[in-house]
């Protein structure tokens, strides 16, 4: 911190006097603030006394802080959405387009036919009571089964009504009928899906499947 000093000029003219002006207006300028004081006394009539005593405000020594100037907080950015992009399936439009495959049909599987081993005509009859098969079955009068003299056990025979043009194939399990003129004997369940059970018995036309 610069000390004080005291310095005291007397100028006895009046160009001194404006010379002391002078150099106190430039030590304002300067930053240092000089006193002028007009002594006067018996013995100094006309002379002028100049205290050149620097006087320095304390304020004017200590370093201003710099001011503080409130910072602004950056607003937040703002992201750029992506930029969209066109796909390899959009770009495929401008392909030439080809006709899609037609699905091919489905193809059905069909039963092949069966073989007719053996045709013919006779009576037939039905029955509903019975315990027991020549096979061993439980009789089942709403089975369609049937019985015959002859052929092997599980041969399947179609039986159709000519008259009405029905026909039920029917499984072999048991043996009979004992009656002239009849080959086979059915069950309740298959007489009844060609014809009435009412009649009693019919000519049917037979047909022994393989």
């Amino acid at each position: 911190m610069a000390g004080k000093h005291s310095r005291t000029r007397i100028f006895s003219s009046p160009a001194g006097i404006v010379a002391t002006a002078a150099v106190g207006v430039a030590l304002a300028v300067g930053g240092t603030v000089g006193a002028v004081q007009l002594v006067s006394g018996p013995d100094q009539s006309g002379q002028v006394a100049l205290d050149l005593t620097p006087t320095t405000a304390a304020s004017s020594l200590t370093p201003s802080s710099p001011a503080v100037t409130p910072s602004v907080s950056a607003s937040p950015s703002v992201t750029a959405s992506p930029s969209a992009t066109r796909s390899q399936q959009a770009a495929s439009r401008g392909k030439e387009r080809t006709s899609s495959p037609k699905p091919k049909p489905t193809v059905k599987k069909t039963t092949a036919a069966a073989k007719v081993l053996e045709s013919g005509s006779c009576g037939a009859s039905f029955y509903s009571d019975g315990q027991l098969t020549a096979n061993g079955e439980s009789f089942n009068p709403d089975a369609l089964t049937a019985a015959h003299k002859t052929l092997p056990f599980n041969t399947k025979v179609r039986v159709t009504n000519p008259a009405n043009g029905k026909s039920v194939t029917v499984r072999i399990n048991d043996r009979g009928p004992f009656i002239d003129g009849r080959c086979l004997d059915l069950s309740r369940a298959a007489f009844a899906s060609i014809a009435s059970v009412d009649v009693g018995a019919l000519t049917v036309r037979y047909e022994v499947l393989g």
